[in-house]
């Protein structure tokens, strides 16, 4: 039943079967390779910029396309030295008709707002990328504004305010800008074909109409970029935050596969959707290319997605608003690490020529997590309690238990047919291994058994091992006592759905 399904708060892309264009195996490498290290950027900012089969998106032609805006950027460091660019999600409704602000559930407001707000790090190598949420109802220092939340900066004073707001709240140097308007962001994924969506929870948004029950989803443009805008979940902002970072790396695994870059016709479109929906500072627009044909090497597993760490998640401003405010050492820490270009999640060497490795978490002296290890995190598995004892108020006691442990248990425990279970067992349908290895971590001693006819990760609680245990996953350890903290992450190949 759709109640009881459970899926990574994720999103999961397959590739496509598309076939149609034929060139030799050298040249498809070649060409693959190019294709590539133009997608990365684009779809970093939310957006796709790639070329088609044989007809390339040369930069005289991008140049054209593209609109660009000063910004007050730094520029950059050196030919190959570290990167901080600021991404920028607009919401602008001044140029909707009647009509799309009603298709949309937008309201009728006119001015320009940031929805969305990310400090992207590019390692002085290119082999590694950082992505940092700013959450927007942050509490800060407007420069020559006064203390407003974050996003008003661009209100205030466009693209330079943010930046300056952003360098000062954060400490560093912005190289560059990229601002993306985000019913732009409809076309795109539209042109990708849509994206398939998992969600562990309901979400019911009375705003803008988004109604979805736990369990996978495909979306369209329009109801993509409700999901990814939506507060109408229980952590508000941050739970959207989590699926923006989890959209941008759907959209990056989707740009990136075999489908997309053999099938001519989605690519061409892709390059028309993200050109139109971007901005970027002047310099920037001068070899957006070149920046892209940099980071050839980089995949998901390279990309690293975090958020700055809260104190205070429920402040209330002097004027009345509901804001977030930073924890201080712990956000100076996150950004110190950055402008040392110090990774948030190592990874194992890369032999040459290839991808990444599967992450580890930084300060770890050991290999890369075992085969067996849990890599998806509890607060992203939902989970079905059945008791299968005669123990009273069992399913009850562990559900709670799951709650306090992190994970999602969205239905109401029920009994087995049968009271006879001496095990627990965890119960789990083909392709959800993952997920089903962090629920038995809770459960030590418990039974792993793949079976095709549940809908999502069942627990069926029996005589022994049915005392819930904290899980710590792999990807974000704590470190040694004799490493600095490092902060919470994920990579982008994390936070795409696996089932």
């Amino acid at each position: 039943m759709p109640g009881d399904q459970e899926e990574d708060s994720g999103v999961r892309i397959g590739g496509d079967g598309y076939g149609g264009v034929r060139i030799t195996a050298r040249r498809a490498r070649q060409k693959r390779t190019n294709l590539r290290s133009v997608i990365i950027s684009g779809a970093l900012s939310g957006v796709v910029l790639l070329s088609s089969g044989g007809m390339w998106l040369a930069s005289s032609y991008a140049a054209k396309q593209i609109q660009a805006v000063e910004a007050g950027t730094a520029g950059d460091s050196g030919p190959r030295g570290a990167m901080n660019i600021l991404l920028v999600g607009v919401d602008k409704r001044d140029d909707l008709t009647r009509q799309q602000q009603n298709q949309l559930h937008l309201g009728r407001e006119v001015g320009e707002r940031t929805d969305t707000m990310m400090v992207i790090h590019l390692s002085e190598d290119r082999e590694r990328v950082t992505v940092v949420s700013l959450p927007r109802d942050t509490w800060t220092e407007i420069p020559g504004k006064g203390t407003h939340k974050i996003n008003s900066a661009y209100q205030f004073g466009g693209a330079k305010l943010a930046v300056r707001t952003v360098e000062e709240a954060t400490g560093l140097r912005i190289n560059h800008y990229i601002e993306v308007n985000v019913l732009g962001f409809i076309d795109v994924v539209d042109s990708l074909g849509g994206v398939t969506v998992c969600t562990p929870v309901p979400i019911n948004d009375q705003k803008t109409r988004l109604t979805m029950q736990p369990g996978t989803h495909n979306l369209d443009g329009i109801n993509a970029l409700a999901y990814a805008r939506t507060r109408a979940t229980a952590r508000s902002d941050l739970d959207r935050i989590d699926r923006q970072q989890q959209v941008i790396s759907a959209l990056l695994n989707k740009a990136i596969s075999g489908g997309t870059l053999t099938n001519p016709a989605r690519l061409t479109g892709m390059v028309g959707s993200a050109l139109k929906a971007i901005t970027v500072d002047k310099a920037l627009a001068d070899d957006l290319l070149g920046l892209a044909n940099q980071l050839k090497g980089v995949s998901t597993d390279d990309v690293a997605f975090a958020t700055v760490p809260l104190a205070d998640v429920n402040y209330r401003t002097p004027t009345g608003e509901s804001a977030v405010l930073w924890d201080k050492p712990a956000a100076k820490e996150l950004f110190q690490r950055i402008a040392k270009d110090q990774p948030l999640i190592e990874t194992s060497p890369k032999p040459s020529g290839t991808a990444s490795a599967s992450a580890r978490p930084s300060g770890q002296p050991s290999p890369s997590p075992s085969p067996t290890a849990p890599t998806i995190p509890p607060e992203r598995i939902a989970v079905r309690v059945l008791n299968g004892t005669t123990i009273n108020g069992l399913g009850a006691r562990t559900k709670t238990a799951l709650v306090a442990a992190g994970f999602q248990v969205p239905s109401t425990p029920g009994n087995t047919a049968k009271h006879d279970f001496e095990n627990t067992v965890v119960r789990y349908p083909p392709g959800r291994e993952d997920s089903a290895r962090t629920v038995a971590a809770a459960f030590p001693g418990a039974e792993l058994r793949e079976q095709p006819d549940v809908s999502g990760i069942e627990v069926v609680l029996g005589q022994r091992n049915n005392t819930v245990k904290k899980v710590t996953v792999a990807a974000t350890a704590t470190p040694s006592p004799t490493t600095s903290p490092t902060p919470s992450a994920r990579t982008a190949t994390q936070n795409i759905c696996k089932q």
